[in-house]
């Protein structure tokens, strides 16, 4: 037997005092006079066995009855099979609130039997205990330590969120709290189904936490879901069928038949067909998706599936230009093919400049910049076309006849690109064309056919250094680049070896390269703009900062909810930090006033909790090995005993009351009942 409190036990010392009583008050004598004593010795003899036995019950009771109270002040207990930690504690209860756990369980949902659960635990622990309740929400209130009734009060107020998170991240944030309650004794609980796809405590090594796992068994589901959707084109043209890929995937080992897709955009819903999709496998369907104006679009795809719902309808936004902006920089006089590509397309709007004057500053509103025959790059122009492109801009380069090597060198290892070497007056024919890359792999319905290729009557040579990344577009026969492409930032640069005058390369006569390769230069975004963002995943999302001056306040608001997110201003961009204040899945607008609005997301739930598969409890068990408990539980049982065991042993402190009060009972019945 153990003590919670073994101090309580100097308390013992007060069984002195009903032996004092008993030696000082009931050896006292009283003088009775008697005027007969010849039957008074029988009678005194008698008398005096019957009061010292009686007196000798009454002591024994008084010590009896003090010594159980002095026991049930310090909490006696019998430990178990797992140690027993004596003192003040600090208990951590996690419980899963994400989207698996709004499934059915035999009699209730699971949240419901997790916030029944996380009671019980509380209140098998002390009053002067300390606790933390933890959520997926990870708020700032969840890593402070409460009392036992604060943190049942903050039970009750917990619901299902879209949020999810990985048990390690839950177990690091736990062991947080913990350590900042400034007791020694750490007790951490998560309640949750375990899924597959969250759990992963294999690697759960800390023995100074005792680490409990309290699983949830659900009924078993099937579920499909819409997994994800994207545009085969980074860039979606006005008056034209634009296909959307659809992926949807089957989480269950049963074949699912019958799958209605539809989408919805402009008010209306078209049916897409039906799928049939195989047990855990997943399908893409092509939907064509016409675009008639310029401007917003907002679409909601949807499929028919019961009875997990999170997960079947998918939200998307974009934007549609207007125009798309070409700046070109000259040397000398502008290139007349140049000009008449993009000016022979509406969508386009050419600005033409000469590179003796430039705005710097005008940079950004350009999708595209070309350099046409620049015989020099100056430190100025070339840190400006750097952060172009860092931004996303698209750059094309082709070199004057008379470009200085040196000029352009440093401007060239700061993307990093291969350099320019030499001018060669040799005649080339550009001998390949890469039709797997994005510029040209959909400009040629039959890429066997002959082409007319490209012809230069002297380029540069190129350095080869294998660490610049270069994706060759076009290989003259001897193997060199005549175009290539190079990453830079979340935009790109394009390289051409040859000038563009037709005295020296005659790629502006070969319309059917010139204009698609210049067509899809423009409209390829380095790093395109998110048709949909992920709740809890994507907190940071940016955009074009829009205001001029002054207190300058972005506001997000969906349907029924508006906030003002954390923003940072970067250049031309805005950075905004959602900081979890997305929770509903849907449309969100960007604006500075109602009147104007600026910018449009979508947000849609985690689809990391459609996979319905779960942990056993043996699995678990498993898992994290010695270091850690499995508490199994079945159909009502309450949680609080075995806890209350589990952390403190067979509990003797009530048991101590109860016989204390009776052997009290015992010493007045004795007084009362026992004359002498």
């Amino acid at each position: 037997m153990q003590f919670v409190y073994p101090t309580f036990l100097f308390a013992l010392l007060a069984l002195a005092i009903p032996i004092i009583i008993h030696l000082f008050y009931f050896r006292r004598f009283k003088k009775v006079y008697f005027t007969n004593v010849r039957f008074l010795k029988e009678v005194k003899e008698e008398t005096s066995a019957r009061s010292k036995l009686r007196n000798l019950l009454v002591l024994a009771m008084r010590l009896l009855a003090l010594l159980f109270l002095v026991f049930a002040f310090a909490q006696p207990f019998i430990p178990r099979d797992v140690e027993v930690k004596t003192g003040q504690k600090a208990v951590s209860v996690f419980l899963d609130n994400s989207f698996s756990m709004s499934a059915l369980s035999q009699d209730a949902a699971l949240i419901d039997k997790a916030k029944q659960r996380a009671r019980e635990i509380i209140q098998a622990y002390n009053v002067e205990d300390q606790f933390q309740v933890l959520t997926n929400d990870f708020e700032g209130r969840h890593q402070r330590m409460l009392s036992q009734e604060d943190a049942l009060n903050m039970i009750d107020e917990i619901g299902v969120s879209p949020s999810v998170r990985q048990l390690s991240q839950v177990l690091s944030r736990q062991q947080q709290a913990l350590g900042t309650s400034g007791v020694e004794n750490h007790v951490a609980y998560q309640i949750s189904d375990f899924q597959r796809n969250i759990t992963d405590l294999s690697t759960y090594t800390d023995t100074l936490t005792e680490l409990n796992l309290i699983p949830l068994q659900s009924v078993e589901e099937r579920n499909v879901s819409i997994d994800s959707a994207w545009f085969e084109s980074p860039v979606q043209m006005l008056n034209q069928t634009n296909q959307l890929m659809v992926k949807v995937r089957n989480l269950s080992g049963e074949d699912a038949e019958n799958i209605r897709l539809s989408i919805k955009y402009d008010g209306q819903t078209r049916p897409v067909g039906t799928l049939s999709v195989d047990a855990n496998s997943s399908v893409i369907d092509t939907v064509n998706f016409t675009i008639n104006r310029t401007g917003w679009y907002t679409a909601e795809l949807a499929i028919t599936d019961f009875p997990v719902q999170f997960d079947d309808k998918y939200f998307l936004a974009f934007n549609v230009a207007e125009r798309i902006n070409v700046l070109v920089i000259n040397e000398g006089s502008p290139n007349r093919y140049l000009e008449a590509a993009f000016q022979g397309i509406s969508y386009f709007n050419l600005t033409s400049l000469s590179s003796q004057n430039l705005d710097y500053s005008s940079f950004s509103s350009y999708q595209m910049i070309v350099l046409n025959n620049l015989n020099a790059v100056s430190s100025g122009l070339s840190f400006e076309l750097q952060q172009y492109m860092d931004e996303g801009g698209n750059l094309l380069v082709f070199p004057g006849r008379n470009a200085s090597a040196g000029s352009y060198q440093p401007f060239l290892q700061s993307i990093p690109a291969n350099e320019l070497v030499a001018w060669e007056d040799v005649s080339r024919q550009v001998g390949s064309i890469n039709t797997e890359e994005f510029i040209f792999n959909d400009v040629f319905e039959n890429r066997s056919a002959n082409l007319n290729l490209p012809q230069s009557q002297g380029n540069f040579k190129l350095t080869q250094f294998g660490s610049r990344q270069e994706e060759i577009l076009m290989t003259y026969r001897d193997g060199t680049a005549f175009l290539s492409k190079y990453k830079k930032g979340k935009g790109h640069l394009y390289l051409c070896t040859a000038p563009l005058n037709e005295e020296y390369n005659n790629l502006v006569r070969n319309g059917e390269i010139f204009i698609p390769m210049l067509y899809k230069m423009s409209i390829s975004a380095g790093e395109s703009r998110p048709i949909a963002y992920t709740i809890s995943q994507d907190d940071l999302i940016q955009s074009n900062h829009q205001g001029t001056s002054g207190d300058i306040v972005y506001k997000l608001q969906g349907e029924g909810e508006e906030f003002i997110p954390e923003q940072r201003v970067v250049g031309s961009t805005v950075f905004l930090s959602l900081n979890n204040q997305v929770q509903d899945a849907g449309f969100y607008q960007l604006f500075l006033n109602e009147e104007s609005i600026l910018d449009r997301f979508a947000f849609n739930f985690d689809r990391q909790e459609s996979a319905l598969t779960y942990y056993t409890n043996e699995e678990l068990q498993a898992m994290v090995g010695d270091l850690a408990s499995v508490i199994g539980t079945s159909g009502n049982e309450v949680l609080t005993a075995k806890i209350a065991e589990r952390s403190q042993g067979v509990i003797l402190w009530r048991l101590c009351v109860i016989l204390a009060l009776l052997f009290l009972l015992a010493e007045v019945l004795l007084l009362r009942f026992w004359k002498v």
